[in-house]
């Protein structure tokens, strides 16, 4: 007789189940870290995609972020009315409005990515620089791998 479903499968040797219990650990972490500066995790990962290219479309951030349309449109509304974002009309596009920063959000991105770097440096400190290598490198192609199946 076989053993339950439940019984055969070791979340211990899932990546998915691995990769999403590290996640949820670290999101929790980056919340502590950057609450005192106003900010929560899904409004700093819009922050690191505008300080990097700024003037993005809610769909283009939406596309890079792997995020759902409607989660992007609450985040934005919620950066705009916290002033961290503009909306302006697209240059090239009569439809669609352009994602701008303010200068609260301009001067959140030292601390904030100083924050995110305590964040990861505590996490991975157990590990040696080339593991901590591998890890990373191992991480970028599996997520590479998932947009290419996507």
């Amino acid at each position: 007789m076989e053993p339950p479903m439940s019984a055969a499968f070791d979340r211990n040797q899932s990546a998915g189940y691995l990769i999403n219990h590290l996640a949820r650990i670290f999101a929790t972490a980056l919340a502590e870290e950057i609450r005192p500066l106003g900010l929560a995790p899904g409004q700093f990962m819009v922050l690191l995609e505008l300080w990097r290219e700024e003037g993005q479309t809610q769909r283009s951030l939406t596309g890079r972020l792997d995020v759902e349309q409607a989660t992007m449109a609450n985040t934005l509304a919620r950066m705009e009315r916290d002033g961290l974002v503009v909306r302006r009309p697209h240059p090239q596009d009569g439809r669609a409005q352009s994602i701008h920063l303010t200068k609260r959000a301009r001067a959140l991105e030292g601390p904030a990515t100083a924050a995110a770097t305590a964040v990861n440096e505590r996490m991975l400190r157990r590990l040696p620089a080339p593991s901590r290598a591998a890890f990373l490198e191992a991480m970028r192609a599996v997520i590479a791998e998932a947009r290419r199946d996507a």
